[in-house]
């Protein structure tokens, strides 16, 4: 079960669809690098999954519905199950990174462990991240380790070392948080299903004349909250995060597609005409689309 690099196969939900690990052992680990360029970011997703990200060099930007934070080199951060997250090193960043089904620690659903201790974790509103730090929290990191060694390495027995090191970390986050009183824990878990449907909406319909009016009613908000969904987690307004997925998807298409004409991309992406599509893609990538088909050839 060798390390991979995080290669996100998302559908218009924003779900991940790639399993993690297998039926067997559902745990994969991942070792990766990003930088501050878009493109080499992690793109905003969510997945059933736990997992827990550890910054081996660099810093990571991590954003969520909740809130943004800056994981250091040291650090680590365990993202809850469901939760909407997104991803960009701070100048250059190598992270480590184990995802893994609540199921590997559980068991069963109608296991002792999991009534009693995984599902009152990941179903807490109060709780949809968790910051590791080595000065406050250095037996968490260590477990952590643990669990990433035995999973690069695949020692005899390798299976129990990854389970037994996690299970320590999701009890302690279960005596820290399961028990919690949900104070924004409930507003907190609405903004998350609502910028999730809207960017679902975008998504799904970036090629078609999409308005603020349009998104906003995808998660049957006014205008003027889904600005300020968009602005307090995205730090975009809805019509500029629309403009940057038309061009993304455009940069897609023209290495996914080399024989089709870069006019045909632009508004197969929700462009009026080439010219438009062409000034915003140079702005976004620093190149023209030519150029840009052309140096990843």
């Amino acid at each position: 079960m060798a390390l991979q690099k995080c290669m996100l196969n998302l559908n218009q939900r924003l779900k991940e669809l790639d399993p993690h690990g297998t039926l067997e052992f559902p745990c994969a680990g991942y070792s990766s690098y990003y930088t501050d360029r878009e493109e080499e970011s992690i793109p905003w997703h969510w997945h059933e999954d736990l997992e827990i990200i550890h910054i081996v060099e660099g810093c990571l930007e991590l954003k969520m519905p909740s809130e943004t934070v800056y994981i250091e080199a040291g650090s680590a951060f365990f993202i809850n199950s469901n939760i909407l997250h997104y991803g960009a090193g701070a100048d250059r960043c190598h992270l480590h990174s184990l995802v893994f089904s609540p199921a590997l620690i559980s068991g069963n659903e109608d296991s002792v462990f999991a009534r009693k201790y995984i599902q009152p974790l990941i179903s807490s509103n109060s709780f949809s991240g968790f910051s590791i730090l080595p000065a406050e929290y250095p037996e968490l990191l260590q477990w952590f380790c643990q669990a990433f060694h035995a999973m690069k390495q695949e020692p005899d027995g390798f299976e129990f070392i990854v389970r037994e090191n996690l299970s320590r970390i999701c009890l302690f986050l279960t005596q820290k948080f399961a028990d919690k009183p949900d104070l924004q824990g409930t507003a907190q878990n609405q903004n998350n299903l609502r910028i999730r449907k809207m960017l679902e909406y975008i998504h799904k319909n970036y090629a078609d004349a999409v308005t603020l009016s349009n998104i906003a009613c995808a998660a049957d908000i006014s205008e003027r909250e889904c600005l300020r969904c968009f602005q307090k987690t995205i730090q975009l307004s809805p019509i500029q995060y629309l403009l940057k997925y038309r061009i993304m998807r455009g940069a897609e298409k023209l290495l996914d597609c080399p024989e089709e004409s870069i006019s045909a991309i632009a508004i197969s992406c929700g462009f009026d005409s080439p010219s438009s599509f062409s000034q915003l893609f140079k702005r976004f990538y620093n190149r023209t689309p030519r150029e840009y088909r052309r140096s990843k050839a």
